[in-house]
């Protein structure tokens, strides 16, 4: 008897587990858009981090706006007067960049992304559009915080 007790407990333990919805969002394979879409958010990561404008720059259409807001007023700058702020540096030590999420649709795409350094964390949403077959950064709207030390 208890041995049926057992088996039925387990039985019962496998059908619940197995019924479960995965919690996981990242698909088994990457298309080929989400590859791409991934590469040019990596070119952005590695030249922001480095001070690469060519880089970061590769990473952006040229009709991109980069908003964020600064003492409580929205701030805009266009794609050359972002890059302007960039100068070449050994890689930023104890940083890196993530990406949260991408969801494309068809050429269309957004991808939310952290940029962690020493000393602040910033959150980017990016808009991307695929022109031909590359993909390209459109728009940015940007957040930041002071890390506590």
């Amino acid at each position: 008897m208890k041995q049926y007790i057992f088996i039925v407990f387990c039985l019962l333990f496998i059908t619940q587990c197995s019924d479960k919805p995965s919690t996981t969002t990242e698909p088994l394979t990457k298309t080929p858009d989400q590859i791409a879409v991934e590469g040019v958010i990596q070119n952005y990561f590695d030249g922001w981090l480095t001070g690469d404008t060519t880089l970061v720059g590769s990473a952006m259409h040229k009709s991109c706006h980069l908003k964020f807001v600064r003492d409580g007023s929205v701030s805009i700058r266009n794609r050359t007067q972002y890059l302007s702020g960039f100068k070449p540096r050994p890689r930023l030590a104890n940083s890196e960049g993530r990406i949260i999420s991408i969801d494309i649709t068809r050429t269309a795409a957004e991808a939310k992304i952290e940029l962690e350094t020493e000393t602040r964390l910033f959150t980017d949403y990016f808009n991307l559009l695929k022109e031909g077959d590359r993909w390209y950064i459109t728009d940015k709207v940007s957040t930041s915080i002071t890390k506590e030390k």
